[in-house]
């Protein structure tokens, strides 16, 4: 199931999410996720927001669908053109047909308890050879932010063994420290896994 307390906190900070801009880190983890793509290359953005990510995939020429369990994002992504549903991790059930799934700080919403089955749904749905962008805050435990968004936190090791376990390789990361939406400055990690 999906967090109902983090969903709300999300509608409420819909025009705060659609004017973010991708900045410079984030452009070049999609330029190295979308290395190898194919014009009309099927990507599904899992957890999309408002539909920033999946617009600029969208510009690029590529299949975009998109997913996320907050309805006023999914409108919001509709609206820009968007092949947006939705839904919840749960629902990531395909088997084999996307080249790339970019899930950017998306999956950090997820119960430990939960993560490891959704790391294998992604490289389930992904054609042999493609690969997954995975965008997370990095630390220890599950607990909310100030927001009242729920929260899992990993460390890169530990987020390296999981996609490893479930078949994912050639793993190149990124960390850094960035501020979000609930305005705290927070370590990252970055990781581009192929299948």
């Amino acid at each position: 199931m999906s967090d109902r307390e983090t969903i709300a906190v999300y509608a409420m900070k819909l025009d705060d999410c659609a004017n973010l801009k991708i900045g410079r880190t984030e452009r070049a983890a999609m330029n190295i996720f979308c290395e190898g793509f194919a014009v009309g290359a099927k990507i599904l953005d899992l957890g999309c927001g408002p539909g920033l990510h999946a617009r600029a995939f969208l510009n690029k020429g590529f299949d975009v669908r998109a997913l996320d369990a907050t309805a006023e994002f999914v409108h919001a992504a509709r609206s820009n053109g968007i092949d947006a549903h939705i839904g919840t991790f749960d629902d990531l059930k395909e088997i084999a047909i996307y080249d790339g799934i970019w899930a950017s700080f998306s999956l950090l919403h997820a119960p430990k308890a939960n993560f490891l089955r959704h790391l294998q749904s992604c490289h389930r749905a992904l054609c042999s050879g493609g690969h997954m962008y995975l965008g997370m805050k990095v630390g220890f435990g599950e607990h909310r932010d100030h927001l009242g968004r729920f929260y899992a936190f990993y460390t890169e090791e530990e987020l390296r063994t999981l996609l490893h376990s479930v078949g994912f390789r050639n793993l190149k990361s990124h960390t850094g420290t960035s501020t979000g939406l609930a305005g705290t400055s927070d370590p990252y990690v970055l990781i581009n896994a192929h299948a």
